[in-house]
């Protein structure tokens, strides 16, 4: 048989078995995250509830999702293993971040922009000016160019029919 006829079969082996390679990686990787449990680390559900770890048991774990309500869920349930830091930040609104605070609406961003910004008013004040749509005047006093085909209608307005 042509090697050229086999290349591709030989290319999608390939790929295949990248494929499934990389796809046991993250399971071997995610278990080994669920395994790192401990009772009291906090942890986000693949649903994106945030909980934190009272029991671990063979194929479930307790979680308390708030003070003092509980829920089992499966091991496989859990998306991600949070160290304390990420945990406070998220769940208790803790800020340790040490630059900038962003504002929580735009609004703050805009009216220290319009206090600063004083240099040429002018120029602003004509591109803020309200355009006007609507029809001019002296188009109206204007004659159509189809003036012999308007005298031909014989007084009927668009749409009209010569029947009764």
């Amino acid at each position: 048989m042509n090697p050229v006829t086999l290349l591709p079969f030989i290319v999608l082996i390939g790929a295949m078995f990248l494929m499934t390679r990389s796809a046991k990686k993250k399971q071997a990787a995610a278990a080994q995250m669920r395994d790192e449990m401990q009772p009291g680390t906090g942890v986000r559900t693949i649903g994106g509830m945030y909980a934190t770890v009272k029991e671990l048991h063979d194929d479930t774990v307790l979680l308390e999702v708030a003070p003092g309500v509980h829920a089992i869920y499966a091991k496989n349930a859990i998306g991600a293993v949070l160290d304390d830091a990420e945990y406070n930040r998220i769940v208790h609104g803790d800020d340790e971040l040490d630059g900038a605070v962003v504002p929580d609406d735009a609004s703050s961003l805009t009216e220290h922009v319009e206090a600063d910004t004083d240099v040429d008013t002018d120029a602003d004040d004509a591109d803020d000016a309200k355009i006007d749509l609507g029809k001019k005047a002296e188009a109206d006093d204007v004659e159509p160019k189809d003036a012999k085909a308007d005298e031909k209608s014989e007084g009927k307005a668009d749409g009209e029919a010569d029947a009764k």
